[in-house]
């Protein structure tokens, strides 16, 4: 009986650690995962003005007859003023934010009879007439403006149009919070 008892012990003992574990887990399952959803594409960045839609404003003289006029239109549209042809190709202008500079690629040819010539091919300015001019003994032309959009500026975009006493004409900047140096002694009135 002892032999029984000290076997049945025994199977408990080789048992026990059996016991103990935890039961058995079912086996993992896969779980189906759903693929990760690409992000929208942001929107395009806001360009610049195409031709197309560009306005530009040329003005012509005739030194004879004193008749001026202004041309309004778009960059690839031509006009005749007397016996010159002129082709617009392009215009450009600097952004609000920057110093004002209007340009715009000018072709012009004199039609004396039934032979073209080209007398002016270039960029003319707005604010500088004299720095590329047409040199013609009857007519003058030149560039009055080009309008075009510009994309969004950025927080750190710098303007002078947009704020502070340099945006205001005629308006008194605030006083400078800078240290005040020390006096000097003037010379006494005469």
């Amino acid at each position: 009986m002892q032999r029984l008892a000290v076997l049945a012990v025994l199977a408990l003992l080789a048992g026990a650690p059996a016991v103990a574990q935890a039961p058995a887990a079912p086996p993992p399952v896969a779980v189906p995962v759903p693929a990760p959803v690409a992000p929208k594409p942001p929107p395009p960045p806001a360009r610049v003005t195409p031709n197309a839609e560009r306005d530009v404003v040329i003005g012509a003289l005739d030194k004879r007859t004193g008749e001026t006029r202004a041309f309004k239109g778009h960059p690839g549209q031509q006009f005749d003023f007397g016996s010159l042809h002129v082709v617009v190709r392009t215009c450009e202008t600097t952004p609000p934010w920057e110093q004002k500079l209007t340009g715009a690629f000018l072709l012009i040819d004199d039609r004396l009879g039934a032979q073209a010539k080209r007398v002016f091919s270039g960029w003319m300015f707005a604010e500088s007439p004299s720095l590329h001019p047409l040199e013609h003994p009857r007519y003058d032309i030149w560039v009055k403006s080009c309008t075009m959009r510009f994309p969004e500026t950025g927080p750190n975009t710098v303007s002078g149009a947009r704020g502070g006493a340099a945006a205001v004409p005629n308006a008194v900047a605030p006083p400078s919070s800078a240290k005040k140096s020390a006096g000097t002694v003037s010379a006494a009135p005469n």
